[in-house]
């Protein structure tokens, strides 16, 4: 499933082009529907091929004239990846090749199925996989404004579910020690409750809270059985072993053999660090 937020959630930002990512639709698990345009509609594998190859090559003639330009050369390699994606994609999304209790474990439903497709694109060699936690109905489910208490005991069932599947796979598979698993957000939920005066209590929900809230990581280096940080009493702050968002990603990219501090990007002119100028590795937090 995709999110309410839409292509900014996978877009390569300041990045080269060739780290933006390729949106898929889980809603419907048809390999045909997942990626559009996946195949092309009147041409064969050949075909396409013979016009590809024209068309690169009128693209590295266009982009010898604007080398200034490096947005010609991430589009020749945007479309030879798209097109070696055709086959490989559809083998790595197709689910059905999946066992019927395989599927059950992972739950009957949207979360579920893209954990799945998550595990299978990753035994293809796929190096970042995105799972977004949508349903049929709902392209924000955690946004619990409303209705928090029955709502997240439905969202944190299926998602436990999903979730111990995922990384008992991972780990039966050989995957687990080199894929770094992150299951978050960008911010948590009030401690207290949000509630209209003319609502019923047992209807209230809870607001956005950024100021101490939990994330969950596993694999990839991670040391397992930690329970790192604590908020203060009332769950409002986080008063012990604070991580920030550049923390967490100095680790991240640490797990991935990167130095946040020496990793730059150029963009406008100036160097950008992807921690900004902050940002620390969280040893506590390694193996």
């Amino acid at each position: 499933g995709r999110p309410v937020v839409g292509p900014q959630l996978w877009s390569n930002s300041f990045l080269p082009g060739q780290f933006q990512g390729t949106a898929v639709d889980t809603n419907d698990l048809d390999v045909e529907k997942l990626v559009a345009n996946v195949r092309h509609p009147y041409l064969d594998r050949e075909q396409q091929r013979r016009q590809l190859d024209v068309l690169q090559a009128l693209n590295r003639r266009h982009a010898a004239d604007r080398q200034q330009d490096s947005a010609f050369d991430e589009q020749i390699r945007a479309l030879e990846l798209a097109f070696q994606m055709q086959h490989e994609a559809t083998v790595a999304f197709d689910v059905s090749r999946e066992t019927q209790s395989t599927r059950e474990r992972y739950g009957d439903t949207v979360f579920g199925q893209s954990c799945l497709v998550a595990r299978r694109l990753l035994e293809h060699g796929v190096r970042c996989v995105q799972v977004y936690y949508v349903d049929k109905k709902n392209k924000q489910p955690w946004d619990t404004h409303n209705a928090n208490d029955k709502r997240h005991r439905e969202l944190c069932a299926d998602s436990d579910r999903a979730t111990a599947a995922l990384l008992y796979d991972l780990k039966s598979r050989g995957l687990l020690e080199d894929t770094l698993v992150v299951w978050g957000g960008e911010f948590g939920r009030t401690p207290y409750a949000q509630n209209d005066k003319d609502k019923e209590l047992a209807n209230a929900g809870r607001d956005h809270h950024h100021t101490g809230f939990s994330m969950f990581l596993a694999g990839g280096g991670i040391r397992g059985g930690l329970m790192y940080g604590a908020t203060d009493e009332l769950g409002m702050n986080s008063v012990e072993n604070r991580v920030h968002v550049h923390d967490l990603h100095a680790t991240m990219l640490h797990l991935m053999g990167i130095d946040h501090q020496r990793l730059t990007y150029r963009y406008s002119g100036r160097d950008f660090r992807l921690t900004d100028i902050h940002g620390r590795v969280v040893k506590d937090l390694l193996a």
